[in-house]
């Protein structure tokens, strides 16, 4: 029996020819990330050391990645420590790829691990944040864990107890329509198996959609995936991927494409027909609880976030700004605008879309997760509404559980911040 692209990458990183869904495993790790949640992680290593004489070391400083993103700048003198604290054990540990707060380098961390070239296809990455399973669209197997494993990840350099997980096979067909996004794709798969539908599982993603989709487009999907309860999402390797991480990320050394062999098994096969989807919207509180957004059109709307590691890319921005072009935003209404990383910030000032939305009415924020979480940046009020591209709407995100957040496309969002009401893009703004 032929393997999937997991169960091949797991048999690379435990030194075996072949794995079986349900083997526990001890994969090495290539990237190990973390964001300021990196402060738990070195309680937790620390403690590993507590009883021991031996110097507090971690595995290899090449594979971790540290990166300042969820409270950014700080909001708080306990976070600013909690950086300061991350800072010096990076020096002391010789942990050189850090992301600090800044313009040159900084970003949303599911944005600069592909940005920065630090993910390949057949690599088993890590993360403490639950959409690390984002970096399968580079065909990866990349999943969250907690900090905790990750602390025994930092001494050993393998993750403990990995079971093989069984795979979904997931066929996109079909051309999308104008303003219908990969994000649309992903909320319909969502909506369709549930928040549970592939729970403890990898979504592998096909098609001539998938195909023609860039690694943007991708990462969306993949992001995503753990909204389904995925373990991981992946994207076998490609030409696109190659594209990507010579082009853009800028990546001179050997890339290995690794795809699924032909009699792979899988625990189940989702067929889509791409041409027959149509702009998506979660409605609160539930990320599966999807429809058509003629469905929800007329919905007032408070605040309209476009950005995040979902949707924070210049293509997503491009199209916002396309839309936005020479129009208002409605009275009453407020947006507010992540790019994904710094690197995109100043693409999107070159490229004029910037001055686009700063002229229809938005405000442009630093790259970030604040308004995602409603840490410090863009909480909602009792009772509002929030149309936002981001990852999730659980009672309680951004902020309050006194409000509401629907989820949906950039062009969606766009198009919604005309009328000031959920507006379906193809129809147009006022």
């Amino acid at each position: 029996m032929g393997m999937t692209v997991v169960q091949k990458i797991l048999a690379r990183a435990t030194n075996q020819k072949t794995v079986e869904v349900g083997d526990v495993l001890e994969p090495k790790v290539d990237v190990a990330m973390s964001h300021e949640n990196a402060a738990l992680v070195i309680n937790q290593f620390l403690e590993i050391y507590k009883d021991t004489n031996l110097e507090p070391k971690v595995f290899n400083p090449e594979n971790i990645v540290i990166i300042f993103d969820h409270r950014v700048p700080a909001e708080s003198s306990k976070t600013a420590t909690n950086q300061k604290r991350i800072r010096e054990f990076v020096l002391k540990q010789g942990i050189k790829k850090f992301h600090d707060i800044r313009s040159d380098e900084g970003g949303i961390c599911h944005q600069i691990l592909p940005e920065f070239g630090y993910v390949r296809p057949g690599y088993v990455v890590v993360g403490t944040d639950s959409h690390t399973t984002t970096h399968g669209a580079l065909g990866a197997f990349s999943f969250g864990i907690g900090a905790t494993e990750m602390a025994s990840v930092w001494v050993l350099g393998a993750v403990l107890n990995v079971e093989v997980p069984p795979t979904i096979k997931v066929i996109v067909n079909g051309k999308l329509s104008k303003y219908v996004l990969p994000k649309d794709i992903i909320l319909y798969l969502i909506g369709k198996i549930s928040a549970q539908g592939a729970n403890y599982k990898v979504i592998e993603f096909h098609g001539d959609t998938i195909k023609n989709m860039s690694v943007s487009g991708r990462l969306t999907l993949c992001n995503m995936s753990v909204e389904a309860g995925a373990t991981s999402g992946i994207v076998p390797s490609d030409e696109e991927t190659i594209r990507y991480l010579r082009e853009e990320a800028k990546v001179k050394e050997r890339i290995d494409i690794m795809t699924p062999d032909l009699d792979a098994h899988y625990d189940s096969v989702i067929e889509i027909d791409a041409s027959k989807i149509s702009p998506q919207i979660a409605c609160p509180h539930e990320v599966d609880n999807t429809r058509p957004v003629n469905e929800v059109e007329g919905t007032k709307i408070d605040q309209i976030v476009i950005g995040s590691c979902t949707n924070g890319r210049l293509g997503d921005i491009e199209v916002a700004a396309k839309i936005l072009k020479g129009k208002k935003i409605a009275k009453g209404v407020r947006m507010l605008v992540f790019p994904a990383s710094w690197r995109i910030y100043r693409e999107a000032l070159k490229k004029g879309y910037i001055e686009t939305l700063v002229n229809s009415g938005a405000i442009i924020m630093n790259s970030g997760c604040g308004c995602c979480l409603g840490v410090h940046e863009g909480a909602l009020g009792d009772g509002e509404v929030a149309l936002s591209t981001t990852n999730r709407n659980f009672k309680g995100r951004m902020g309050n559980p006194n409000a509401g957040v629907y989820l949906c496309s950039p062009a969606v969002a766009a198009a919604s911040a005309i009328t000031g009401l959920i507006t379906d893009p193809r129809k147009g703004g006022r």
